[in-house]
This record gives structure tokens, sequence and C-alpha cells, in this order.
């Protein structure tokens, strides 16, 4: 996720806070919908930065390269399960950018994608504040921390909102500066469509969003967990199972081209050096 202000960042004293705890269960709330306020619109105006991406997927475990351009991010396979790639593998990689960058229709198709992430990053995050009850749970490394669990009141109007709702969790808000730190979600029932008839997601299944401040204004993902299992449509079995672990946040020039990011893209000398811890068992 990018972000960036467009309102400077609110600070949060403690003994505010304590003042609006004894104000009844409405405080939660308003805060998760100011935080929400903030990342919707830090969403919308960001900071471009190159970091890289350790992702496991499907048994194997990728090192990549990213930098974020105005037409999306760019990317460069560094290594596959710890060895750097093939001669042949680079070249793969450079076929793969070259068509990017010389095809109008992929570049199209990019930009396309890119927004419909965006967008979809956005339609979560609104459901938030209504979709949801909190409770407190203290305070935790200077982040507040809730539990939530689906508001029996709020009608989800779509595929992804009746996933995300049926969801329990916690939520932690740094206090500072009033941002999403850490989002953890938990299946706790079947999500059925078409009455099972067309798919099931099954309960049980998990997620993790893990944030990091990476300079005064903008704040990334430094982690992230998906573990859904499921079935479709004449019983096909789905599965998502992702793991991924970000770092070395470094800035680039602001709204840079496609192809001034890849012109930027050269495998990194630190990749060597990630030494990924797994996330806390989850419970």
């Amino acid at each position: 996720m990018r972000f960036e202000r467009l309102l400077s960042a609110i600070l949060v004293c403690a003994p505010f806070f304590a003042h609006a705890q004894v104000q009844g269960p409405e405080a939660p709330g308003r805060l998760v919908r100011e935080v929400v306020y903030n990342e919707l619109h830090d969403h919308q105006l960001h900071g471009y930065w190159r970091y890289w991406i350790e992702k496991q997927a499907q048994q194997q475990t990728k090192t990549i390269e990213q930098i974020e351009t105005v037409d999306g991010p760019v990317t460069l396979l560094v290594s596959a399960d710890g060895r750097p790639l093939s001669a042949a593998d680079q070249l793969e990689e450079e076929d793969r950018l070259n068509h990017l960058l010389h095809s109008p229709s992929e570049q199209a198709r990019h930009r396309q994608d890119y927004a419909d992430d965006e967008k979809r990053i956005g339609r979560i995050l609104a459901l938030l504040p209504d979709a949801f009850l909190f409770e407190e749970a203290g305070v935790e490394d200077g982040c507040y921390h809730f539990r939530f669990r689906p508001n029996p009141d709020y009608p989800p109007h779509s595929i992804e909102a009746r996933i995300f709702h049926a969801m329990t969790g916690d939520l932690w808000i740094d206090a500072r500066y009033k941002r999403l730190a850490r989002l953890d979600g938990h299946l706790e029932e079947n999500v059925d469509f078409g009455y099972g008839i067309l798919g099931r997601l099954y309960k049980g299944g998990w997620f993790r969003l893990q944030r990091t401040q990476v300079s005064t204004t903008d704040w990334k993902t430094e982690r992230l967990e998906i573990h859904m299992n499921g079935r479709a449509l004449f019983l096909k079995t789905i599965s998502r199972e992702t793991s991924e672990v970000r770092g070395g946040f470094a800035p680039v020039p602001p709204r840079l081209t496609l192809e001034q990011g890849m012109k930027l893209l050269v495998p990194s000398q630190t990749t060597a050096m990630i030494r990924p811890a797994s996330f806390p068992s989850v419970h």
C-alpha cells in the first residue's frame, strides 16, 4: 500500500484518549473513522519508494526488487529459493520489462491492474468503521489495540464485503499519528456464495497486515499474510497462501514513469542479507 499525507499528522495525547474512553462505546468507532480518513486520503497522494519483497507462495520463495511509478510498480526478480537467477532467467526478466516498455496495450493493462488494486484497498478500508463493532484492548508499544467483530446491522453488498464482514480480529492504531499499524482478521464461519452451490470459503482462514513508518509522512506495508481456502463451482478447490516480507525502503524521485523506474532497477546488493522472521503464531 502507498500513502502520503494530505493533512499534517495529528498528535494524540494519552490524557485526551483516556477522557474519550469514558464517553461510551462510540469512542473507538470515532477513532477508527479518523484513521480510515487519514489512510484513504494518503492513499490518493503518496510518496514513491523502492524496496525488496520476499514472497513465499506455492512452496517457492522469490525475492523481488520493486520501484513505484506513476503508472504502477515495476518489479525485477532477483532470486528464487535463495539462489540468484540463471542467465536464462535474467534474460526472461529483461524481455518481460522490454515488452512492458514497448507495448501500449500491456502498459494499459498494467495501469488498470494498479488502479483496480488501489480501489480494492480503498473499499476494504472504508468498510472498517461501519461493518464492525470495536472494543478497547489496551495500549501496546505506542498503539491503541482494539478487538473487532461483525456489526450485525451492517448489510454487506459485495463479495469482498461479505468475506471481510465475516471476520473477527484485532486492530492496532498508532496513537501518535492515527495510522493503521496492524490488522489481523480470522474467518469465524464459512462464507457461502449462491447458498453454497457456487462456492464456499472455509472458516479458519486468516490474514495479517503489518505496517511501518518509513518517513515523517509515509507508512508502508512490511508484512502480509493471507491464508484462505475454499471451493468454487463444480468442486474446484481454491486456495490463497501467501506470505510477504518487505524492507529496505528507500525514497525515489516523485512521479517516475515506467521507463524511468526500469532504469533504476538493478539487482540489490542487500538481498543476500535478507533474514525475514515469520509472523508470531495466530490462534
